[in-house]
């Protein structure tokens, strides 16, 4: 008989963590035989753990992992597969936007033999502004990063237990979970469904956040910066040498004196900033090999809280 970890990452959603629960209960848990619910609690200022350990109390399959500090979410996730003990795991997020219905597809296609299920975004009930650059990401993630990545972008998956143990070894920093799963190659299915828009609480997955996830998929999983920046160098490097020749030229065939000293100093401004950038980019890389070069874990667990049943077993 299988089992199936859900890993719920949580950051302050003490407001719907019992509706996700409640929900899942009423729809899912009853029909997936032996389960598991592991909570992670991402390092919320809120009542999240009291209300994660209220649930644990309220059914034996659950148990509570907290963290010392924020880490991120793609950390807590990480946290919870390090410590389910199903056959699979699926991702969830505590926000109540993905209809919990879908985990019973995705447990049936992983019956199947895919050791990679993901749910993907076939729509979203968000604002336009919102859609438009979520969905820009994910073009661009899947165009210059990883061809395998969905369009339609992915918030949940289910990876078997040999992809889990991939994950672990890997001990990847400033990077994205998905994209590791992806990285990994094995057999994939994609399940679609509908996203709904956020109804109770306030989301936390600010701009800053986004920025960086954005930052971490590309320098992680492409040399597309590295490459930007070589054909910048190239393409500036071809427009002197042209904008040379013909001031020389003009100079010997017309007589055009050569004057403009504001619009060198344009040039040379343009041609400063175009280097700070280039220096930022290998500055993200160096940073990044400085991190990881230190060997400190991608989170560290202060406390986990099981059932009484399941300390036994």
């Amino acid at each position: 008989m299988s089992k199936i970890s859900i890993v719920v990452p949580v950051y302050y959603n003490a407001d719907t963590l019992m509706l996700l629960y409640e929900d899942m209960k009423e729809k899912i848990l009853g029909k997936l035989g032996e389960y598991e619910l592991v909570f992670v609690d991402d390092g919320s200022g809120d009542n999240s753990w009291e209300v994660m350990n209220e649930i644990r109390k309220m059914d034996q399959n659950v148990q509570c992992v907290k963290l010392s500090r924020n880490f991120g979410e793609h950390a807590a996730l990480l946290a919870g597969l390090s410590v389910c003990t199903g056959d699979c795991a699926v991702t969830k997020q505590a926000d109540l936007q993905e209809d919990s219905e879908i985990i019973l597809e995705m447990y049936e296609s992983w019956k199947k033999g895919n050791k990679v299920v993901l749910a993907v975004r076939k729509e979203r009930d968000e604002n336009p502004v919102k859609k438009f650059f979520a969905h820009m990401y994910y073009v661009i993630i899947h165009k210059f990063v990883q061809e395998r990545m969905p369009v339609g972008g992915c918030d949940c998956y289910l990876i078997d237990r040999q992809v889990i143990e991939v994950l672990e070894r890997l001990d990847e920093k400033n990077s994205s979970l998905t994209l590791q799963v992806l990285w990994a190659g094995f057999q994939t299915d994609q399940i679609y469904f509908h996203r709904r828009d956020r109804e109770i609480g306030k989301s936390r997955w600010t701009l800053g956040k986004k920025v960086k996830l954005a930052m971490d998929s590309m320098m992680s999983f492409s040399y597309a910066p590295i490459r930007f920046m070589s054909g910048v160098g190239v393409v500036f490097f071809v427009i002197a040498l042209l904008m040379m020749i013909e001031v020389i030229v003009e100079k010997f065939t017309v007589g055009t004196p050569i004057l403009g000293w504001a619009s060198i100093m344009c040039v040379v401004l343009f041609s400063f900033g175009i280097m700070m950038l280039m220096m930022g980019v290998l500055g993200e890389y160096v940073w990044r090999a400085l991190d990881a070069s230190r060997n400190r874990p991608p989170y560290l667990i202060d406390h986990v809280e099981k059932s009484d049943q399941a300390e036994e077993k």
